[in-house]
């Protein structure tokens, strides 16, 4: 087990956790950040999590939930204050009701991370700072200290588990729930170079193009709140697509910017009546470059399995093959 104290105090009143690895200090940020390597640990074993949502920066927020082995379900949330990567990190944290919105019946609590490299491998502190000492008791009596034992206790799997987070990765699709799914990709290159990659027109129709034989003629975005995009897809004359394919797009609203961070968008296929979908595209900087994670809520489980079965994860995956070689590496 890598924790090596627990301590509280209830005057601070804080409950203080120190915890050592013996892997580089990036790595074990990496297992935070990440939201496919945090939901592997962060509930207790038994109480496994989900993350739908996980920033990682100043402003961000996360949502989480944990479901226990009897169909129990404990909801949570995040706000990210500080962050200093990869040295530290500083949250609220509090319990979250079924639609995600904070519970404030419950209390809340201040987190800070913080890494740091020693002769053994890096350190973690975690301090946890209540409202007060009668919530620090509250939340012990509550099971928080042994639970925090146990999600800790996977953490060694997790950064043991280099394969299944690495840059050369293709595309994953991770259910999350009936209606939402994560897509996600380390893409290699910096957080800036990919943010400008989703963002430029110019850049977008270098790269964002699915399988080859496609070209991209229209390509409008929008980069303040309320406006709209626009993107056309059709078949390369003479190519291979033209056999089959036809003139296709989507189009939608910025709901939601943080640049470099995070954009959130409705999409709608032109043509198709019904509702569309809602994108949240978050980019997390992780050691071998950005990880590009896109949670997509759809109206219904009957939609989200027939998008899915179109082999879209797919051409997204030779989207990212063609904005590392074409883009990100000129």
């Amino acid at each position: 087990m890598p924790i090596t104290e627990i301590t509280t105090d209830p005057q601070g009143p804080t409950m203080a956790i120190s915890a050592e690895y013996p892997v580089p200090v990036p790595q074990l940020w990496d297992a935070y950040l990440d939201p496919r390597r945090i939901e592997r640990f962060w509930g207790p074993e038994g109480w496994p999590a989900t993350f739908t949502r996980h920033d990682g920066f100043p402003g961000g927020r996360s949502a989480y939930e944990m479901r226990g082995p009897d169909g129990e379900r404990s909801a949570g949330y995040w706000e990210f204050t500080d962050v200093e990567a990869p040295h530290s990190f500083t949250v609220v944290d509090g319990f979250a009701r079924e639609d995600g919105t904070p519970n404030t019946e419950m209390p809340s609590m201040r987190m800070e991370f913080r890494f740091a490299p020693t002769q053994a491998g890096p350190r973690l502190d975690m301090v946890t700072t209540f409202g007060s000492p009668e919530q620090l008791q509250e939340l012990i009596g509550m099971g928080m200290e042994d639970g925090t034992r146990s999600a800790m206790s996977q953490i060694d799997g997790v950064l043991a588990d280099v394969s299944s987070f690495e840059d050369r990765a293709p595309a994953q699709t991770q259910i999350l729930s009936d209606t939402q799914v994560r897509i996600s990709r380390v893409v290699r290159g910096p957080l800036e170079q990919v943010w400008r990659a989703h963002q430029d027109p110019e850049l977008i129709r270098r790269w964002m193009l699915g399988p080859d034989g496609w070209t991209m003629p229209v390509c409008e975005v929008s980069s303040e709140v309320g406006g709209t995009y626009r993107y056309e897809w059709e078949p390369e004359t003479g190519g291979a697509a033209s056999q089959s394919g036809e003139r296709f797009g989507f189009t939608g609203e910025l709901l939601e910017v943080h640049a470099p961070h995070r954009s959130v968008t409705t999409e709608q296929m032109i043509g198709m009546e019904g509702p569309g979908t809602v994108n949240e595209l978050t980019l997390p900087p992780l050691e071998g470059g950005t990880l590009v994670s896109t949670v997509i809520t759809y109206p219904s489980v009957e939609l989200r399995d027939m998008i899915i079965g179109t082999g879209m994860v797919d051409g997204m995956e030779h989207s990212y093959q063609r904005l590392e070689s074409e883009v990100l590496s000129a």
